[in-house]
């Protein structure tokens, strides 16, 4: 089963999406599964996994609601303020759900650099693991190394990396980024999604050549078996439409073996999220 491991549904407003500015018009609208269906079976995926766009737990209510009602959601990494007092409770709460299978906090927004290494965030982390919940790092390249850092806190933990940690592909630089990555990439338990790459590169003008030696430092970081596809839809759309953008990945893995292609494309993501098929 192919499986789209990173998209995004929304109600849109101006006041719950303030992060949607005005050169990003395509995206002030609302996004619901009935659109992103027909794009799926498009590229011939079978399932996808809703990821958090807004740090709310009424969201994470509404993509586990819409995941009830649609077969092809196949899980949901929600929000919940980890930084709580009663952030185990508000966790076995949304466990109880099949559906949800881990979490995503915005810390590339977060004025500390250190966020990831504050003590009460690192609580909230210790947390997941005994419900078998997973958890996304959501970041910029200045903050990999204090990922690496946090990541050997909990050994037993499943990590995975969005986007590549959103490399800066417009100004065609790959250092330091490829080294931090590299050594995040030393914690086995850390996985990292091939997905949000066009919208780091030039929006009206990136060809798959400007992306390719991104990916191929991902592939030989973290190999075969840690890597995910995903679309990041609709974000997507600020930077190409969702075949386009699918078809980049493809094409660059079609170089690999017939086991390691199934292997990106929904095997990995199904271990990680203990998809159900």
């Amino acid at each position: 089963m192919k499986i789209d491991a990173h998209q995004h549904f929304w109600q849109y407003s101006p006041s719950t999406h303030a992060w949607i500015t005005p050169e990003m018009a395509i995206l002030q609208r609302h996004y619901l599964p009935s659109d992103l269906q027909p794009e799926l079976e498009q590229v011939g995926f079978a399932g996808c996994v809703a990821v958090q766009a807004s740090q709310t737990e009424a969201e994470t209510e509404f993509l586990l609601n819409l995941a009830t009602k649609f077969s092809f959601i196949k899980g949901v990494v929600g929000w919940v303020d980890l930084r709580a007092e009663n952030a185990p409770e508000r966790l076995a709460y949304f466990a109880q759900n099949q559906l949800f299978k881990g979490v995503r906090h915005v810390v590339q927004d977060e004025p500390d650099d250190l966020f990831l290494l504050q003590p009460a965030f690192l609580k909230g982390i210790s947390a997941l693991q005994p419900l078998g919940l997973t958890y996304d790092i959501l970041i910029y390249p200045r903050h990999l190394p204090v990922a690496a850092e946090f990541v050997a806190h909990f050994p037993e933990q499943k990590f995975v990396l969005d986007h590549l940690a959103k490399p800066f592909i417009k100004k065609t630089e790959l250092q330091p980024w490829a080294n931090d990555l590299k050594k995040l990439a030393q914690h086995p338990f850390v996985f990292a999604k091939l997905s949000g790459l066009v919208t780091e590169a030039d929006w009206h003008n990136w060809q798959p050549q400007d992306i390719r030696p991104y990916l191929e430092v991902a592939l030989e970081a973290f190999g075969p078996d840690r890597l995910l596809i995903g679309s990041d839809w609709p974000v997507c759309r600020l930077a190409g439409e969702y075949e386009a953008v699918m078809q980049v990945v493809l094409d660059f893995i079609n170089k690999l073996s017939a086991s390691e292609q199934p292997a990106i494309l929904g095997k990995n993501a199904i271990r990680f999220y203990n998809l159900v098929k």
